[in-house]
């Protein structure tokens, strides 16, 4: 399935886990500390990739232990930045495109995301939206409608670039061109309108201020 190519679009707004960098081994860490520390037996069978901390912890957690339990998953995510890396073409896709047409929007906080981009070696651009920014995560669409708010452009002229399936469904939301990397879950479960293993496959390019997004060989 392609249904971006040949298509301009105004800017490009990136996912940052599992799209622009490898970050698993260091969430895996953090969050087998944090459901040691609070004594609580992970669902195997539940997809939460993409959602927000705050939104996994409230499934295994009574109300009253949300704030505590959010804030210290956070504090350990922010240290757990050992092996970090960018995914490939993550630093290309980002140095190809012009400052005012793309962004972050990732569900992670402010904090860990500065964190692992810097432990990745990503210089962040101007406009990162967190999940700090927005009264609710994905899958709802708020992160990728105030990214592209804060870029000055229509929603649904953006491309978004995403690798989990609640992600996908955000931009979806948003009216959004969706392109998935294939770097943590399988193409059936993303449906994507363009699927690649990785951003090293593809190339940004502008043209007349438009952006556009080719297939490499």
């Amino acid at each position: 399935m392609d249904r971006l190519t040949g298509r301009r679009f105004a800017a490009v707004i990136f996912d940052l886990d599992g799209t622009l960098i490898d970050s698993h081994p260091a969430i895996a860490r953090a969050w087998t500390s944090w459901l040691t520390e609070y004594e609580v037996i992970p669902d195997a069978s539940a997809n939460v990739n993409g959602m927000t901390s705050e939104a996994i912890i409230r499934l295994v957690l009574p109300e009253h232990r949300v704030v505590e339990g959010v804030a210290r998953i956070e504090e350990l995510e922010v240290l757990e930045t050992e092996g970090i890396e960018a995914l490939p073409g993550a630093r290309e896709a980002l140095d190809a495109l012009p400052a005012d047409r793309v962004a972050v929007a990732t569900s992670g906080t402010r904090a860990v995301a500065t964190a692992r981009m810097e432990a990745a070696g990503l210089t962040p651009p101007a406009v990162v939206l967190t999940a700090d920014d927005v009264a609710h995560g994905k899958p709802e669409p708020d992160l990728f409608l105030a990214a592209a708010r804060a870029l000055g452009v229509d929603p649904g002229e953006c491309l978004v670039v995403e690798d989990a399936p609640a992600g996908v469904r955000a931009a979806r939301a948003a009216g959004a061109g969706v392109l998935a990397v294939l770097t943590t879950s399988p193409a059936d479960d993303l449906g994507a309108d363009l699927m690649v293993p990785d951003l090293s496959h593809v190339a940004f390019s502008t043209d007349a201020g438009a952006v556009r997004v080719d297939i490499l060989n």
